[in-house]
């Protein structure tokens, strides 16, 4: 299990890449990696949004996201989860999120990856404020 919150840009397939690379024990026992990437829409609430500042207090988010993951370990039978997300200036089209689960079946590592996904992107202490022509605003979770 890893949890990695970065300022800095990153290739989600790298990572996930080198992250399974990392792992030469899962020869033979994965069948199945369930994979999300979020990117920054330049769209949102019927705006253009030219960027984006994403904020966050790294311990409560660190803390939170590796809970999500280890509940995702106990309630799905699955080998291990890999979740990388970013925070501060964003901009259209970078990567925000990377959430990656391995399993020996598809319907656990789908399961999982869909259940931390919907989890971080409503409750994980994120705070999002867009810029865009009508000036910045704040943007709830659902949005």
């Amino acid at each position: 299990m890893a949890v990695s919150l970065r300022d800095e840009a990153f290739d989600p397939w790298a990572a996930l890449s080198a992250y399974q690379a990392a792992h030469p024990e899962w020869a033979g026992r994965v069948g199945a990696t369930a994979v999300f990437v979020g990117t920054m829409r330049d769209f949102n609430q019927g705006s253009a949004v030219q960027g984006m500042l994403l904020e966050h207090y790294p311990a409560m988010t660190g803390r939170y996201l590796e809970r999500l993951c280890q509940e995702a370990m106990s309630r799905w039978d699955i080998l291990d989860t890999l979740v990388i997300h970013r925070y501060g200036e964003l901009a259209p089209n970078d990567p925000i999120v990377l959430v990656g689960v391995w399993s020996a079946h598809r319907e656990q590592a789908f399961a999982a990856c869909r259940y931390l996904i919907d989890e971080l992107k409503t409750r994980a202490p994120f705070w999002k404020q867009e810029a865009t022509d009508e000036g910045l605003r704040w943007v709830s979770p659902d949005d």
